[in-house]
C-alpha cells in the first residue's frame, strides 16, 4: 500500500492530499480552486490536482482515508439532542434530513464522488475513516522533527473530542486523554466571534487581531459564570449561557445579558471600544487555558517537544506565550492546522500508525515548507497574461528581484506569485502581497485600499532567518507564521501618556517602532522567518531590500481581498491585481506594473466577494 489519499469534506476548509511511500507530494485546499472561502464541499477540484501532480490516475490509489468517523460524529448529534430535549427541536430537524440522506451513509456518498475520478469505481475496501482528532493530532506529529513529542490538539468539536493529549514516539501515535462536547475552547472561542459580529469558522483571527486594542476587563465574569478552569487547563462550560450544542446561534440572551449588550450586527454597528475589550477578555482566558494545559502535560509526560494542532493552534499570540513560558524546549506548528490539515493527518495516521511504517524526521519538518499546491511554468503564465490583454515584461530572476525590492523600498504594494502555492490559511511567500514595513502608511493603506477590510488587521512581518533575534525577542524559528514575539526594545517607540489615553483604533496610526506596518499595538508582531533552503527567490528578495534598506523585515500578507480565498492561478493573481490598488504583480519572472495596464481591464473587486 504505497499511494494514499487523504480527503477532508463536509464541514469546512474541504481539502485533499497524496502521500507515496509516507511522503508528502501534494496538498492543497477546494477553496483555492472554486473561490469559495472555507469551501465545504467534496474537494474534487483539490483531488483532481493532487493526482495530476503525483502522476496517478484514481485507480492507481491502494487507500483514500476520509478525516471523520462520520457514525460517531451522529451519535454525538442524537445524543446532544437527547440530553437536552426538548430545546433544539427547530435545529435537530434541520439537520436530520441531511444526516440521512447524506452524511450517515457517508460511505455511499464518497463513492458517487469517487466515481467522478474513475466512473468503474467500486472497491469499497480501499475506503479508510480516521478519527477527527486523531487527523490532527498525527498531522502535527509525523512531519514534525521530533523523534518523540507530547501533541496537543484543541478545536471545535470532532466526533466527540474538543482537546485532546497524544504522545506520539517512532510511528506510534496513541491518544491519552481527552476533552468532550458540549466542553470546547474552540467553540467559546467562536461564541466570541459571532458575539462581536464576525463570521464563526472565519472571523476567529479577527477577534485574535482586536483583542490589542481592549482591556481585559470581563475576565472575570468569563470565569465566575462560562467557564470552570482547573489548574490542569481541563475545564467545563456552563451550557445555560450557549446556544450551540441544539441551536442555530452561538449565544442565547443569558450570554446578552452577563455583558449588557446584543450580538454586534456587522452590517450596521461599527466596533467599540467594548467589543475590543470583550476580545481583549476571551483572548486572555483562551491564553491561560493553553498555559496551563501545556504546563500540566509537560509535567506529566516529562517529554520536552510539544506538537500542536487543531483550529485553536491557529492562535498565533496564544501559541507565542506557550513559547515565551518554555514549557517546552521545542515547539511545532502544523501550518495546515484546522480542518484542511485533516486530509494530511488522516493520510499520515493510516501509513504509520495502522501499517507500522518508519519515519523519516528531517531536522526541519516533512512539510516542504507548506508548499504544496500547484506552480506554473512561464509558458503557462505568459499564455494566462496574454489572454488576459496584460501588459508585461520578462525579466531573469536577478533583475526581477533587483526591480521588486526598489519597489518595495518606495513603498509601493506588490503582489508576489511564486512555486507552489501554500498549504493553509498563510500566505508565505509563495501567494503574498508584500510591503515596506517601515512606512506608517502600509498598514492603512494595504487594509483599506487592498485588501479593503477593516483597519485594525495586523500584518506579518517576513525576517531573514539570521536576523531574527536583532529584531524580534524570539530565538525559535517561525516558518508557518504562527508564533506572536515582541519587537526588540531598539526598534520600539514607545507611546506617550497622551496618546496612551486615545480610543483603541485612535491608536492605530501612532508610529510604535521603526517597522510600524507589522508592529501592533501591544508591541508584539506575528513573525515569519525565511531562509534560503525553502524560498530561496523570497529569501533573496528580501535580502535585496536589507541591502537598499538596512531592513531585513517585508511586510508578508495573503494575496487577496477579504473574503476571498488566497489566490491559485496567474488570472486569479491579475484579476486581483486589477481590481485592488496593487503597484505592480509579479508572477514567476514576469513584471506588471499596474500604470502600464488597460483601463478598460480595471474591474471594481471591492465588493466582489462577501463579508468573511
Amino acid at each position: 500500500m504505497r499511494k494514499i489519499l487523504g480527503i477532508s469534506a463536509f464541514y469546512h476548509d474541504s481539502a485533499a492530499t497524496i502521500l507515496i511511500e509516507g511522503k508528502i507530494i501534494a496538498a492543497a485546499q477546494e477553496e483555492r480552486f472554486t473561490r469559495v472561502k472555507h469551501d465545504k464541499n467534496y474537494p474534487y477540484n483539490a483531488i483532481e490536482f493532487v493526482l495530476k501532480y503525483a502522476n496517478l490516475k484514481f485507480s492507481d490509489l491502494d487507500a483514500i482515508v476520509f478525516f471523520e468517523k462520520p457514525f460517531l460524529k451522529f451519535e454525538r448529534l442524537l445524543e446532544t439532542y437527547v440530553a437536552f430535549a426538548p430545546r433544539g427541536f427547530i435545529s435537530f430537524c434541520k439537520a436530520m434530513p441531511i444526516w440521512l440522506r447524506e452524511k450517515l451513509f457517508q460511505k455511499n456518498l464518497l463513492i458517487q464522488n469517487f466515481k467522478k475520478h474513475d466512473k468503474n469505481f467500486s472497491d469499497k475496501s480501499k475506503i479508510y475513516f480516521s478519527d477527527h482528532h486523531l487527523s490532527h493530532a498525527a498531522s502535527a506529529f509525523f512531519p514534525s522533527p521530533f523523534e518523540e513529542a507530547v501533541v496537543l490538539t484543541a478545536d471545535g468539536v470532532g466526533e466527540w473530542a474538543t482537546t485532546t493529549v497524544s504522545v506520539g514516539k517512532g510511528h506510534k501515535l496513541e491518544i491519552k486523554k481527552e476533552i468532550q462536547f458540549p466542553h470546547s475552547l474552540g467553540l467559546l472561542y467562536s461564541a466570541f466571534t459571532y458575539y462581536t459580529g464576525f463570521k464563526v469558522n472565519s472571523g476567529e483571527y479577527k477577534l485574535m487581531g482586536l483583542a490589542p486594542y481592549g482591556s481585559p476587563i470581563y475576565i472575570d465574569k468569563i470565569k465566575n459564570h462560562l467557564i470552570d478552569i482547573k489548574n490542569d487547563g481541563s475545564f467545563r462550560l456552563d451550557q445555560t449561557f450557549f446556544n450551540y450544542a441544539t441551536g442555530l446561534t452561538m449565544t442565547n440572551k443569558k450570554f446578552h445579558n452577563l455583558f449588557g449588550n446584543n450580538p454586534r450586527n456587522p452590517n450596521n454597528e461599527q466596533l467599540t471600544q467594548f467589543h475590543m475589550d470583550i476580545a481583549a477578555s476571551i483572548q486572555k482566558v483562551t491564553e491561560e487555558i493553553m498555559i496551563k494545559l501545556a504546563k500540566s502535560i509537560r509535567d506529566e509526560y516529562k517529554i520536552p517537544n510539544l506538537c500542536l494542532a487543531g483550529g485553536v493552534a491557529l492562535n498565533c499570540v496564544a501559541n507565542g506565550k506557550i513559547l515565551s513560558e518554555k514549557i517546552f524546549d521545542n515547539i511545532w506548528i502544523q501550518p495546515a492546522a484546522g480542518d484542511a490539515g485533516g486530509s494530511l493527518g488522516a493520510a499520515l495516521a493510516l501509513w504509520h500508525i495502522e501499517l507500522k511504517n518508519n519515519r523519516n524526521i528531517n531536522i526541519n519538518d516533512n512539510m516542504n515548507g507548506a508548499y504544496l499546491g500547484p506552480e506554473f511554468n512561464d509558458e503557462q503564465i505568459k499564455n494566462d497574461l496574454n489572454k488576459l490583454g496584460a501588459n508585461f515584461t520578462y525579466l531573469s530572476e536577478d533583475e526581477i528581484i533587483e526591480k521588486t525590492a526598489f519597489d518595495l523600498s518606495k513603498s509601493k504594494a506588490v503582489g508576489w506569485f511564486q512555486g507552489r502555492m501554500e498549504f493553509g490559511p498563510r500566505a508565505l511567500g509563495a501567494r503574498s502581497i508584500l510591503g515596506d514595513p517601515r512606512s506608517p502608511e502600509t498598514q492603512k493603506n494595504l487594509n483599506l485600499k487592498v485588501k479593503y477590510r477593516e483597519s485594525f488587521r495586523p500584518f506579518a512581518p517576513a525576517v531573514l532567518k539570521e536576523d531574527l533575534t536583532n529584531w524580534f525577542d524570539i530565538e525559535e524559528e517561525s516558518p508557518y507564521m504562527l508564533l506572536v514575539a515582541k519587537v526588540k526594545e531598539d526598534k520600539i517607540i514607545k507611546m506617550n501618556e497622551q496618546q496612551n489615553k486615545l480610543f483603541g483604533i485612535e491608536k492605530l496610526n501612532i508610529k510604535r517602532s521603526t517597522i510600524p506596518a507589522v508592529t501592533h499595538l501591544d508591541y508584539s508582531a506575528r513573525i515569519q522567518t525565511v531562509n534560503k533552503e525553502t524560498n530561496k527567490k523570497y529569501y533573496e528578495l528580501i535580502k535585496k531590500f536589507k541591502k537598499k534598506t538596512n531592513c531585513p523585515v517585508i511586510v508578508n500578507t495573503s494575496f487577496n481581498v477579504r473574503g476571498e480565498p488566497i489566490v491559485n492561478t496567474p488570472s486569479d493573481a491579475f484579476n486581483c491585481f486589477m481590481g485592488t490598488e496593487l503597484d505592480v504583480l509579479v508572477i514567476g519572472n514576469f513584471y506588471l506594473d499596474k500604470n502600464n495596464q488597460s483601463e478598460k481591464l480595471i474591474t471594481n473587486y471591492k465588493n466582489k466577494f462577501s463579508l468573511d
